[in-house]
């Protein structure tokens, strides 16, 4: 597919489906492409799509089917978008450390593909608010799904969840306890987690 070059085209891309419940459309929405008027239309459509469609089928659909609708915050971004939010100040990190990220149509150094969607849990905010509860989310994510990084704001407990096709397995925060939980080498890595999560619905398919 090519990029869109006109708002038939653009139509045309938002309806491409990427697992059972989401559309490309779900995840084109930018405050910063908004407000900054920057278009946020993928350079490689076809490689958005792939890198997008593991991104719902592998973490997305699984979530939402065991804790019912996912709030998208922040998804896909082109490059020009998350350039620009970079180089203001508006929380976005490099192109470089972007790729294969929130910039789905940008392989990394390594040549690799992947994709990084912000997604608040509503169940999960709502049942547990206490400081460091995120980390009830964070192991059973870790338990039961195949994510590559997760990193945790404490607003509504919001995270990026990536999917790469060399996971990394890591996960940090930005809300307290902040720093990182847990990567390969931890001692808490391969540790069963769920006294954790007690309570918790049990995965869905």
């Amino acid at each position: 597919m090519r990029k869109p070059n006109s708002m038939k085209g653009l139509e045309d891309l938002g309806r491409k489906r990427l697992s059972r419940n989401f559309f490309f459309r779900d995840f084109l929405h930018s405050e910063i492409a908004d407000f900054y008027r920057i278009p946020n239309i993928p350079d490689d459509p076809d490689l958005a799509i792939a890198a997008g469609r593991h991104l719902c089928e592998e973490l997305l659909e699984p979530l939402q089917a065991t804790f019912g609708r996912l709030h998208i915050r922040s998804a896909y971004r082109s490059a020009e978008v998350n350039e620009y939010g970079n180089r203001n100040g508006l929380n976005c990190a490099s192109n470089a450390s972007s790729a294969a990220g929130h910039i789905w149509d940008m392989r990394d150094a390594e040549g690799r593909i992947g994709a990084t969607a912000c997604i608040v849990i509503p169940w999960a905010w709502d049942n547990h608010q206490q400081e460091g509860d995120w980390r009830r989310i964070a192991w059973w994510i870790h338990d039961h799904l195949p994510y590559s990084h997760m990193e945790f704001f404490p607003k509504l407990w919001a995270f990026n969840i990536q999917w790469h096709e060399r996971p990394k397995r890591v996960i940090s925060s930005y809300a307290k306890p902040r720093g990182v939980l847990t990567k390969p080498g931890m001692a808490n890595h391969d540790s069963n987690h769920a006294e954790c999560y007690a309570g918790f619905p049990t995965l869905a398919t």
